[in-house]
């Protein structure tokens, strides 16, 4: 049976790699993207199941990364599970407004992955 791919976009190594290693876990094969310009370009070649992003960045504004991958034809359908350190509302709302399937806390994340993944992988 084959692995379903998540690619998880991350700045931070610390909660990157964690994530990783749970998806891992979880018998996701795991691509990891830390250069976001490379996101749709790994993603159209790849096909994964879905994306999880950290909408924490020095460099790079996410929530457009987010809303261009959603745009995209090859990418549309991909859940993207968006999750922060704190995420207060003005972030949910523009996470959600760029195309987020769901947007949680790391605290959140680290303790239901599991129940996070059956969620926002439901067919609607």
């Amino acid at each position: 049976m084959t692995q379903p791919l998540a690619l998880v976009l991350y700045e931070k190594l610390l909660p990157g790699t964690q994530l990783i290693n749970r998806l891992q876990d979880l018998h996701y094969r795991v691509t990891a993207i830390t250069q976001p310009d490379q996101l749709l370009d790994i993603a159209t070649r790849e096909g994964p199941m879905l994306l999880l992003a950290d909408l924490a960045s020095d460099h790079h504004d996410v929530c457009a990364l987010i809303a261009a991958f959603r745009r995209h034809p090859a990418t549309a359908h991909v859940p993207v599970l968006a999750f922060a350190e704190r995420p207060d509302e003005a972030l949910i709302d523009a996470a959600r407004a760029a195309g987020a399937t769901m947007v949680v806390s790391h605290a959140a994340l680290q303790a239901h992955l599991p129940q996070l993944l059956d969620q926002v992988l439901q067919v609607e």
